[in-house]
This record gives structure tokens, sequence and C-alpha cells, in this order.
């Protein structure tokens, strides 16, 4: 056991010679919702993916030395964890009562010192160290040795705390894992009190895989329906299909990306809820979770033509690179960006066996660029407004605003521009009988690119501009409106 006024002392405390029994809390799952170890792990590949990869290596000398490797590299804020309140509450309560706190985990030391140091309620710490990993029955050995005669309460949550539980003088539960109640209850250990915190598991699962996102990939649709085929059974169940499939292989993106992002999301204002930063999915679920959309992606993408399959991969593997190092870097995150919307479209065209036009191939990239760049804009804007200093992580400064609104506006107008270029095409006769009226959509695309710069510069842009246009009172009707005007040239 380590006192906290004495780093590395493995002696009781004098108060342990009090009769009444310790009172010993488990971390990962129970005092913290989320597993510090996952999360630390998923740090260090978003920070340093090399050097994560190269202590893996570790884990061949056993789980205990890889979590110190882990602890070396990686220091998690604990002001920042997701602790499970009802739980504190008690545990400060016991503490001021003049109860005998003790954190019994199997964390790395390191670790588990800093939330020590940070709640200043625990008289000592039990935790693993590079030889030892305090798991199960070791746990249970260690504690029954500092407690001999004493005896001691437990908060656990999971299956690994059983052994703990069934010698406790007293067992309690923190968000329980599925079926504990249930074995401890069969082995007759009687549960003394279950402290509740989390969001239910199905809802919080939904809302990692991002449903709002979802309709990004109705780019799939685009090809068909520039083409006029909309109506064809065959083509529109395909690009159906395609639409699923980017969305689960979108999901399973998004969820990695929470896992690598989960410190930082804990330090933002409105990500700090998402379900991993929040502790309401576990990294395990997660990573299970992102498995099955991957798999269920490729099953689906393998009912449409090869060529699908291999932007459907293509989109994959950027994204990945994206969520741990392109978004690092300055330019190359908001082209990674245009790119990737305009590879649903190539998708969709692909699935749907229609050619792309290289027109459309070029109005895509700017006009998705302009989007990426107002996002940027926007961030930044939003820390210049609270006078916060950028992270870094995205590259940025505070000073790179206004470039970033002059590539923005110039490359929404180049799109426009494309725009026009194709309207004197001769070769849209086919598929317009008066082409000419399209000229009216110039005035409806400069209007709308024009009003999301002039609202991210007013403050009001806090999202994704194209999950804000979803939203947006008047986006509605300028669709409408272009949709009126291409039914004219028809």
């Amino acid at each position: 056991m380590i006192q906290l006024n004495q780093p590395g002392a493995m002696l009781a405390t004098s108060s342990s010679i009090s009769p009444k029994p310790a009172l010993c809390v488990d971390l990962d799952g129970t005092l913290i919702k989320s597993d510090s170890f996952f999360d630390a792990v998923f740090t260090l590949f978003r920070r340093r993916p090399v050097t994560a990869l190269l202590s893996s290596r570790i884990i061949l000398q056993g789980k205990a030395a890889f979590k110190a490797e882990i602890a070396r590299h990686v220091t998690l804020d604990p002001k920042t964890l997701p602790y499970n309140q009802p739980l504190l509450q008690h545990l400060r309560l016991e503490h001021a009562a003049g109860r005998d706190i003790y954190l019994a985990t199997g964390t790395n030391e390191a670790q588990a010192k800093r939330v020590a140091d940070y709640l200043g309620i625990f008289g000592g710490v039990f935790a693993s160290q590079s030889n030892l990993n305090l798991h199960g029955n070791e746990k249970l050995h260690t504690l029954e040795r500092q407690f001999p005669g004493r005896g001691f309460d437990y908060i656990g949550n999971a299956a690994p705390d059983i052994p703990v539980l069934a010698r406790a003088r007293k067992s309690m539960l923190a968000n329980p894992s599925p079926g504990l109640a249930g074995r401890l209850r069969r082995r007759q250990v009687t549960i003394d009190r279950v402290f509740e915190d989390r969001s239910p598991w199905l809802i919080a699962l939904l809302q990692a895989f991002r449903l709002r996102q979802w309709p990004k990939n109705l780019l799939v649709f685009a090809p068909l329906l520039l083409a006029h085929l909309l109506f064809d059974r065959q083509r529109l169940f395909s690009s159906f299909i395609a639409f699923i499939s980017f969305s689960l292989a979108a999901s399973a993106v998004y969820i990695l990306n929470d896992l690598v992002d989960v410190e930082a999301d804990r330090s933002h204002p409105r990500k700090r809820n998402r379900p991993f930063a929040a502790g309401d999915l576990s990294p395990q679920t997660g990573t299970t979770a992102m498995f099955v959309l991957v798999i269920l992606a490729g099953a689906l993408a393998s009912r449409l033509p090869l060529n699908f399959s291999i932007w459907l991969g293509g989109y994959f593997i950027t994204t990945i690179a994206y969520s741990l190092l392109l978004k690092k870097i300055a330019l190359l995150d908001v082209l990674t960006l245009a790119g990737l919307y305009t590879v649903r479209i190539i998708a969709g065209g692909a699935a749907s066996q229609v050619s792309i036009s290289p027109w459309l191939g070029g109005f895509s990239i700017f006009f998705f660029l302009s989007l990426a760049m107002v996002k940027r804009y926007a961030e930044l804007d939003g820390l210049r407004r609270t006078d916060q200093i950028p992270a870094n992580e995205r590259g940025y400064y505070i000073e790179d605003i206004e470039q970033l609104r002059s590539f923005g506006t110039s490359s929404g107008y180049a799109a426009v521009i494309v725009f026009t270029l194709y309207i004197n095409n001769p070769e849209i006769g086919h598929l317009y009988a008066h082409a000419h009226r399209l000229w009216l959509l110039t005035p409806v695309l400069i209007f709308w690119i024009s009003r999301i710069w002039l609202l991210a510069h007013r403050g009001k842009l806090d999202d994704d501009p194209v999950v804000f246009a979803l939203t947006d009172y008047l986006s509605p009707v300028i669709v409408v409106i272009a949709l009126l005007i291409v039914r004219s040239a028809i």
C-alpha cells in the first residue's frame, strides 16, 4: 500500500487500528465511469502512434508491465475524468465522518496516485506496479494482508471484483456490469448498495454512431439524381445499399475518433458529453461495436460492384489516417475532408454504375473545401471570442482566422464558377431541354455560401456546416427553390 503522505511506503496508516472496517473502492468502472488504462492507450495512439505500436511489444512481459509502460508515456488529467457522482458524494461524506478510505485498483500506481491526490479523500492506495497486476484474487490477498482483523468493505463493478466482494464485510456496486448482481446473489453475497450514474446503454451506443451525421452519406445518391435516373429501381436499390454501407463505415470511424480523442474531448465544453468521454460507454464496448460495424459495412459492400468496395476501403483507410494524423496538419486536414465528401459521390456512381462528370467532381472539391474551411474558421472564432488559446492539435493559430476566411470564401465562389462553366457546356443538352434556366441557380448558390460564412463571422455557426444545413430553417426553402429551378430546366 502507498500512503499518500509517504510515496512508496508499504505500511498501513496508523488509523488501520480502528475497529470499523476500512472502505476500499475500485477505480476503473467504479469511481470513474471509464477505464483509465484503455483511455491512456487510445490517447497514446492519438499523440504518438509509432510509440504506441512500439510499446505494444511490452505486453509480452505481462499486463502489469504493459500498464506501467503506458503510464510512463501518458498522464491522464484527474480533473476531467468522468467520476461516478453519487459514489463520489458518498465517499466524501464517509471521509468527512472520519472513515478510512482506500483506493484499491488494477490501474498502475502512478495514475491511481494522481487521482487520489486530486480527490484528497484516500488514506492510501493499493495499485498495480510493473511486476504486480492487482486484479481479482491478487487484490483480495492484498486487502486481507493489510486488514487481517479489521476487515474491509468494498465497492466494485465487474466480474474480476467478485472474489473481493465475496469476502468483504459489506459489498457495494457502482455501475455494475450486466449479470454481476445475479452472480453475486448465486454466491449468496448480499449487495448493500448500488451507485448508478450512466445513460441507458442503447441510447449511448446510438449517440456514438452519430446518426445525425448519416445524412452526409446521401451524397451517394447524387450521381443517380443528376443523371435523372432516380426512378430506376435497380440503381436506386444499389444506391440505398451503398448509403447504408457508407453510414456503417462512417460510424465505425466516428467511434475510433471518439476513442482516441477521449482525453481532449473531456476538456471541451460540448464534446465532453460524448458517450466515451462521459464514461457512458466503455472502450471495450466501443472497440467491439467498431469491428461489428466494419464487418456489416463490408458485407453490404460485397453485394455491389467491386469499384464501390475499393472506394469504400479508400474512404475508411483515409478517415482512420485523418483521425490519427492528418487532422493535426493545417490545410491538409480540410483538403482531406473535401476529398472524403467527393469520394462519397464517386462511390455512389460506382454503386449505381453511373459515370461521374468531371464538372461534378470539380464543383464538389471546391464546394466542400469551403465548408471544411468554415468549420475550422468557426472553431477558431469561438476560441477567440472566449479568449482561449488553441491546443494546436489542429495545427491552426488564432491569427490564421482571416486567412482561413479568405481561403474558404474563395473556394465557395470557385465552386459557383465551375457550375457556371458546366451550364455553358453543350453536353448537358441531352439532360436539360432548357439548360439556360439553370443560370437561376447561380444566385441561389451564392446566397447560401455567403450566408453560411456570414453566420460563421457572427459567431452563430457552432456545428458542422452540413449538419447545420439540415437544421437551418432557411436551407430547406433554398433547396425547394433549387429543385423547382432544376425541374423547370428539364
